[in-house]
């Protein structure tokens, strides 16, 4: 599972976007990341996050991941209670 930060906050559902994007990091056996926004269940009503699988490095996984999760932020122009994405796991 590599280096695991925080713990993402996962749905019930197989399904979601999310859950999937977590599940296919786990899965992955190159340098992988997955970058998530914290879950203020008071506050937020959304998870945004992003991923990215197999890249050269860590560092450069965690990089793209970070900016998949920021770029849905500034897609669906949301803004969250806890401040924006971060790194929840990488290897």
């Amino acid at each position: 599972m590599g280096d695991k930060r925080f713990p993402p906050p996962l749905s019930m559902n197989p399904k979601d976007q999310c859950t999937s994007a977590y599940r296919s990091y786990v899965a992955a056996s190159g340098h992988s990341a997955y970058a998530t926004t914290f879950y203020t269940r008071v506050v937020d009503l959304y998870v945004v996050c992003g991923k990215a699988l197999n890249a050269p490095s860590q560092k450069a996984a965690e990089d793209v991941a970070l900016r998949n999760c920021q770029g849905g932020l500034k897609r669906w122009r949301l803004n969250t209670a806890s401040g924006g994405c971060a790194i929840a796991a990488s290897k």
